[in-house]
């Protein structure tokens, strides 16, 4: 085998690699003699069939399995005499015409180019020196009430009232209708049977406030506007007509918040009732507080990390995130134009997204490779059925593709490596603790939401 380097140029390689006509010749012939012994041609014994023969009959299938065998195992022994990693899969540019010929020959010698670029060469910073304000919210006994009696307003039980009694605010009506756009019913715009309590908001703007004051057995015709955002596209900013029934008015009763109350979802006490509030709201506290430590850590590991990066896995990765750009903007019936963001901004910034993931993915997987973290079988698997859970009823089909898709049970070892990454950091970091209310917590958290796309997770290369 022989290989002649082109271009060697920061990252970026691009060689060409020659398979000499003898080893192309001894894998085919290798091949024919495994299948000698399998073939079963009238008029020759088994295991007796000439290997002219063979060729003859089976050269050219064979050939098929021999050149991928050749090329795969000159891509495989040049990067190891390399010593060099590739970023992604090597790009293979083949001289078709001569790959033609030497399928209608059975032999000669094999050239192909490749190209790639190499992982680089990281220095890792001093994790020690990485410090970090861990902001930690005090659950106090007036939070875990407010929760209590949010719990006991969305279970108050609804009484109808008397006939010819008028829909007052937090009354629930039972209601027919169907919605029509142009005089025409829309899709998912009917029910017979729907159930929605007046001042709520869980329909759309002005839908509810149409309805105070109306009674058991009145038709309405309400008229609203589908929010410019409404996620049905084709629903998004048009005007529609529903035609309504009201079925029966209930007014809300009373709640005792108690022992008998905390029996009845299924809870032995009021006091153990708290316990478990207290518990759920320290843990969705908890979420937002190790999300702020993250943010904070991939942040300074970005800040100290500056290395050339493959421009390959920048361009996979950029090409990724458009994707659900223009995908997104699609759905909701949007284009650049419709903003005040350019075509060309969105792409410069979320060129410098990709750039950012593509450095902090090579960073994570550096440290985890060094230290030996790995994620184990069985987190994976738990992993898996965790997601199969959220597809109610389609559990087998849902199974049945993880198992057959790489690429997804990849998808589910990533995050789970980036999050053991992380744990790691965060214990040799200095981390302070520093006691927040709840709505600095939460409006820092939105904060980075809301002024960065970047979604640091998923990192595997």
């Amino acid at each position: 085998m022989a290989v002649t380097e082109h271009v060697n140029e920061g990252l970026k390689r691009e060689l060409e690699v020659v398979i000499p006509a003898e080893e192309i010749g001894q894998k085919l012939d290798g091949i024919l003699n495994e299948l000698k012994d399998k073939a079963r041609i009238k008029g020759f014994r088994p295991g007796k069939v000439p290997l002219a023969h063979l060729k003859k009959m089976y050269g050219q299938q064979a050939m098929s399995d021999v050149v991928n065998d050749a090329v795969g195992d000159a891509v495989r022994k040049t990067l190891e005499e390399r010593d060099e990693k590739p970023a992604m899969q090597p790009d293979l540019d083949f001289d078709q015409d001569g790959v033609k010929a030497l399928m209608e020959a059975l032999g000669g010698e094999l050239s192909f180019k490749m190209k790639y670029d190499v992982l680089p060469t990281i220095e890792l910073a001093d994790f020690a020196k990485i410090e970090i304000e861990r902001p930690v919210v005090e659950v106090t006994d007036a939070d875990v009430d407010e929760r209590i009696q949010q719990i006991a307003s969305s279970n108050r039980p609804f009484e109808p009232r008397d006939e010819g009694a008028a829909a007052e605010d937090g009354d629930r009506l039972t209601i027919a209708y169907v919605g029509k756009i142009d005089g025409e019913p829309f899709e998912g715009g009917a029910d017979d049977n729907g159930q929605i309590v007046l001042g709520s908001g869980q329909f759309i703007p002005g839908f509810e406030d149409q309805l105070l004051g109306a009674k058991a057995g009145e038709e309405k015709a309400v008229t609203v506007s589908f929010p410019e955002d409404y996620q049905a596209a084709h629903l998004a900013g048009k005007e529609a007509v529903f035609d309504v029934t009201v079925k029966e008015i209930a007014a809300p009763g009373e709640v005792t918040i108690d022992d008998e109350f905390a029996t009845g979802l299924g809870i032995e006490s009021l006091e153990k009732l708290k316990e478990a509030v207290k518990g759920q709201i320290v843990s969705e506290y908890g979420q937002v507080t190790r999300e702020r430590v993250k943010r904070q850590l991939l942040d300074q590991l970005d800040e100290s990390h500056k290395f050339d990066l493959p421009q390959t896995l920048v361009d996979s990765e950029f090409e990724a995130i458009w994707k659900q750009i223009a995908d997104d903007m699609e759905r909701a019936g949007k284009t650049f134009e419709d903003g005040d963001e350019s075509e060309e901004d969105a792409r410069k910034e979320y060129k410098d997204i990709a750039e950012r993931r593509v450095r902090l993915g090579l960073v994570l997987s550096e440290i985890g490779e060094n230290n030996k973290i790995e994620v184990t079988e069985d987190e994976i698997q738990r992993a898996m059925f965790e997601r199969i859970r959220q597809f109610p009823g389609q559990e087998k089909e849902v199974y049945e593709y993880y198992q057959k898709t790489p690429e997804a049970m990849a998808s589910l070892r990533a995050p789970i490596y980036e999050e053991k990454v992380v744990d790691f950091l965060v214990e040799l970091a200095k981390v302070t603790d520093k006691t927040v209310t709840k709505e600095e917590l939460v409006a820092a958290h939105d904060h980075d939401h809301d002024h960065d796309h970047d979604h640091d997770h998923d990192h595997d290369h």
